[in-house]
């Protein structure tokens, strides 16, 4: 793994990262300041302050959140570059609630950009084939769109 693709692989990795932590200041800095997001049922995003500010709000409340990036397929052409990454996510939705959870399978593509501030994400497309439920808040959760 090249430099480019070891750099574009941490910040993946630092999106998760953010989310887990609830670290909204890192998972801000995974962006460029103008983006295009689809998150399918989620919502579609041009302004990633705004994607923050939800992502916060969602899992803020939630207990811990586990979001695993595997199979990094990085191709870098220049100051731009395509990232496909498989996501494994568990969020337990309540604080000390075991009974309540989401489990979700799917993958993300990205498109990149080489910024001052080094790689950040511009443009992602969601697929989410599978998401597994327990617990009747979870259900509810994931009926209504819960991001990954």
């Amino acid at each position: 793994m090249d430099g480019d693709e070891a750099e574009i692989v941490r910040v993946l990795t630092r999106y998760a990262t953010g989310i887990d932590r609830c670290d909204w200041q890192v998972f801000r800095s995974c962006w460029t300041d103008e983006v295009d997001l689809d998150y399918g049922d989620v919502g579609h995003f041009t302004d990633p302050d705004a994607l923050t500010q939800l992502f916060s709000k969602l899992h803020d409340p939630m207990g811990p959140t586990y979001h695993r990036l595997t199979n990094f397929v990085v191709d870098v052409d220049g100051d731009t570059a395509t990232a496909r990454t498989y996501v494994h996510a568990v969020l337990m939705l309540t604080p000390d609630d075991g009974a309540n959870w989401v489990d979700a399978v799917g993958h993300y593509d990205d498109e990149l950009a080489r910024t001052d501030e080094g790689w950040r994400i511009r443009r992602r497309v969601t697929k989410t084939p599978r998401i597994l439920t327990g617990g009747a808040q979870a259900a509810a959760a994931a009926e209504a769109g819960l991001p990954e």
